[in-house]
């Protein structure tokens, strides 16, 4: 029986139980994709990192849900570098990172601090059947063609797409209650990974805005903070021309309305956008992983 050491990790947090819990398994080397999705399952954390060494770069890291692989995942890659920091295998500084959307550049800052890059931006502007978009999300329409009047939605990826959703205020993003099989039909229809809805109504003053994120599609029907959509609402923002004066790093909260508080940070410098957040080791063990050729069922 193999064992592997096997981590969660709470990304874009400075304290354990909040922000997003991701697995993290530092060693997976010679764990295929059916163990690796095995180990996801049995940690059913939103996704989980695997960890593996590289000869042209820092690590090569795949990202698994508890249903399938992913290529890209933000909280996850957070959550592994600030690990890979605080163990000393991983100093200060830029690095790079191969994942299954392209290689990434990296960093971690002499603070702790966890930045990764992303691919390259893409936005389109779509025109939203409002009625449809607020049954299937459990808000009022009236909150979404409020402010859509002049920030619209669209479909955003600097990496995997979302459907970028702005909404009035606060109150009526907390009132949402999504009915799951239509928000999964939505976002397949747009070709997006979910539905990630915002407003700029936030909680505290020096944030950005507030945002909820729903991808029952990927086998996550609310991620608590979510580093790969805010990366991408950080580059529609833009594309969009929602501020006169367009901040290069923004302040984004989510989380909250699911008991997991957490802060993401966002850069854009034209077609460059960056995620950074901090992170904090709430578990650390080892699980049991039976050989490739095995049929058992995992161990905890």
């Amino acid at each position: 029986m193999d064992t592997r050491r096997t981590l969660l990790i709470d990304a874009f947090a400075a304290d354990p139980l909040a922000g997003n819990p991701a697995g993290v398994v530092p060693d997976a080397d010679g764990l295929d994709a059916e163990r690796m999705g095995q180990v996801a399952r049995e940690l059913s954390a939103s996704e989980t990192a695997f960890l593996t060494d590289a000869a042209d770069v820092d690590r090569r890291i795949r990202y698994f849900t508890p249903t399938q692989e992913v290529d890209l995942c933000g909280h996850a890659t957070i959550a592994s570098l600030v690990h890979l920091h605080d163990e000393g295998t991983l100093d200060a500084g830029e690095g790079r990172l191969r994942t299954n959307a392209g290689i990434i550049d990296v960093e971690v800052t002499d603070e702790g601090v966890a930045w990764m890059g992303t691919g390259e931006p893409s936005v389109e502007v779509v025109d939203l059947d409002y009625e449809r978009v607020g049954a299937a999300l459990g808000i009022d329409p009236a909150a979404m063609q409020d402010v859509g009047a002049d920030v619209p939605a669209a479909v955003a990826t600097v990496g995997l797409p979302f459907l970028i959703v702005p909404v009035n205020f606060l109150e009526r993003l907390g009132e949402a209650d999504p009915d799951m099989d239509a928000v999964e039909k939505l976002a397949a229809e747009y070709g997006a990974t979910g539905v990630y809805a915002f407003t700029f109504d936030a909680l505290d003053a020096d944030s950005t805005l507030h945002a909820r994120m729903w991808a029952p599609g990927a086998g996550v029907p609310e991620d608590p903070v979510t580093g790969t959509a805010s990366g991408a609402c950080g580059a529609y923002l833009h594309a969009v021309d929602a501020f006169d004066d367009p901040p290069a790093q923004m302040r984004f909260e989510q989380g909250h309305f699911v008991d997991r508080p957490g802060l993401v940070r966002v850069e854009v410098d034209g077609d460059s956008v960056r995620v950074g957040g901090r992170a904090v080791t709430a578990l650390d063990g080892s699980l049991a992983v039976p050989p490739a050729d095995s049929d058992d069922i995992l161990e905890a």
